[in-house]
């Protein structure tokens, strides 16, 4: 078979320049723009930058930028599959080798775009010295430089500023992206001219992204690429869920018509709920119930919906508890609520629950306390699947430290334990007292009265430390199956 290949060269000119060539910005940015494209709505092309010095710019380079993105899931209740070859993105440039033609590329007249996603350790503010004519090491610091080459090309031009749209996963990207350009620039002493160019004619916007991404299908790759008759060493699989909020002006709508295209995106002036919403509904139903599968003995989230007593309680959490907590309209609830239940029956994903049990004590505060404690305020009542959730996880962490690894057992099973050496060293300490105690209601308290994992002491939340107590005996007496359908 032989390697994708063009058999014609694109006429659109490089509107985006795009800092990262991984799996999720193909399988997400470059298809919404192909989506566009394929449309006649934008009509561009992506120029990649390859934000380290080692990364997948020569495989894409080999293939013209092209590569084919699979997409499947549950949609509708029915199982799904759409392939095709995203055609939008030109090639890579390795800004280390190529500064020049990473320059020449940022300082073009067609570019208006920068999008990102360079982890979420990407965008951060580390002091490094200015070197013109070289790459920085920093992606805000190769920015600033090339914007400040922008910035001297067109004379400070207002009309010649860019839209910077970062995706890396923490909240406020955008503001936190722009504060280290301005950072950097204060630093390396440029002009005035050009922090205020920076400031007035350059648009940051703040962003969510949401989109599960499996990357390289490793196990099926010989048997996809017979089907489609031509080898593709960057095929890329993700769900066909998606869904983009921008934080910004209404204006981008025209610039950006990703809406136009038919692509579940959401331009607003305040980001905030539907971050809520995410981290709620999707992350809080992962952590809330995961525990307790895993324990039960199961190994994927699929697995998890598709039992009978799990999956009811999966859907108890989001249905009947999180639901109210979340400060956005009954539909655009509704459409996300029955969307993260489809997503998580999504039986391409293989996302193990062991996977997403790491760092439970911190995730839990974060995705499920908040909506814990918004429903005790709203209702005058406990959830009772969120706070079953914490008795799950107190008896998910009752481990054992064996060679410096923490271990906890169910059913004569044992499992890893992932967590802050903190963490793990509190509960093995607090374990041990159980096993020579037994004192159920002594273990509750004290995990619940750790302001250092919550921020505030659980016990003061009315019944919860009786309820829970209560929930942890019944997993240890009757195993976590009985324990569940107590709530359900």
């Amino acid at each position: 078979m032989e390697l994708l290949k063009r058999t014609e060269q694109p006429a659109y000119p490089v509107k985006v320049m795009q800092f990262g060539e991984g799996n999720f910005l193909r399988a997400f940015i470059d298809w919404m723009i192909n989506e566009m494209n394929k449309r006649g709505k934008f009509n561009g092309m992506v120029q990649i930058v390859q934000p380290l010095e080692k990364g997948m710019g020569d495989m894409l380079n080999a293939q013209d930028g092209l590569y084919t993105l699979i997409l499947r899931g549950v949609a509708n209740g029915k199982v799904e599959e759409k392939r095709e070859i995203i055609k939008c993105v030109k090639g890579c440039l390795n800004p280390y080798a190529q500064w020049a033609e990473t320059v020449a590329c940022a300082c073009s007249k067609d570019l208006r775009f920068v999008f990102s996603n360079t982890t979420e350790a990407g965008i951060e503010y580390k002091p490094e010295p200015y070197t013109p004519g070289k790459c920085q090491n920093t992606y805000p610091a190769k920015l600033t430089s090339l914007l400040y080459e922008r910035f001297k090309t067109f004379n400070g031009s207002p009309d010649k500023g860019l839209i910077l749209i970062p995706c890396e996963l923490i909240d406020k990207n955008g503001a936190t992206l722009r504060d280290c350009i301005l950072k950097y620039a204060k630093d390396w002493n440029l002009p005035e001219a050009f922090t205020a160019w920076i400031r007035n004619d350059n648009l940051f916007v703040n962003t969510l992204v949401d989109r599960i991404v499996a990357g390289y299908p490793r196990a099926e790759a010989s048997k996809i690429e017979a089907e489609l008759g031509y080898h593709d060493n960057l095929i890329d699989c993700g769900e066909i869920f998606h869904f983009f909020v921008i934080e910004g002006p209404q204006s981008l709508a025209k610039e950006l018509p990703l809406a136009e295209a038919g692509l579940q995106v959401v331009i607003t002036d305040n980001q905030t709920p539907y971050r809520t919403r995410k981290v709620r509904f999707l992350n809080g139903a992962h952590t809330a119930d995961v525990l307790a599968a895993s324990l039960g003995g199961l190994t994927f989230v699929d697995e998890m919906m598709n039992d009978p007593d799990f999956g009811k309680m999966v859907c108890k959490a989001i249905n009947d508890e999180i639901f109210h907590t979340v400060p956005l309209p009954e539909s655009e609830k509704r459409f996300f609520a029955d969307s993260v239940i489809e997503r998580f029956k999504n039986p391409f994903a293989q996302h193990r629950l062991l996977s997403i049990s790491l760092n439970s004590v911190s995730k839990w505060k974060v995705r499920v306390m908040p909506s814990l404690l918004d429903y005790v305020a709203m209702k005058g009542k406990l959830p009772e699947v969120l706070a079953f959730s914490l008795a799950a996880l107190i008896r998910f962490y009752m481990i054992e430290m064996k060679d410096g690894a923490a271990l906890g057992s169910a059913d004569g099973r044992s499992y890893p334990v992932a967590d802050s050496e903190d963490v793990l060293r509190f509960f093995a300490d607090a374990t041990s007292a159980f096993r020579k105690n037994g004192d159920t209601a002594a273990l509750v308290k004290s995990v619940l009265g750790n302001t250092a994992f919550w921020g505030t002491d659980l016990n003061e939340v009315p019944g919860l430390s009786a309820f829970v107590a209560e929930k942890l005996a019944c997993i240890n007496r009757n195993g976590i199956r009985a324990a569940v359908r107590t709530v359900l």
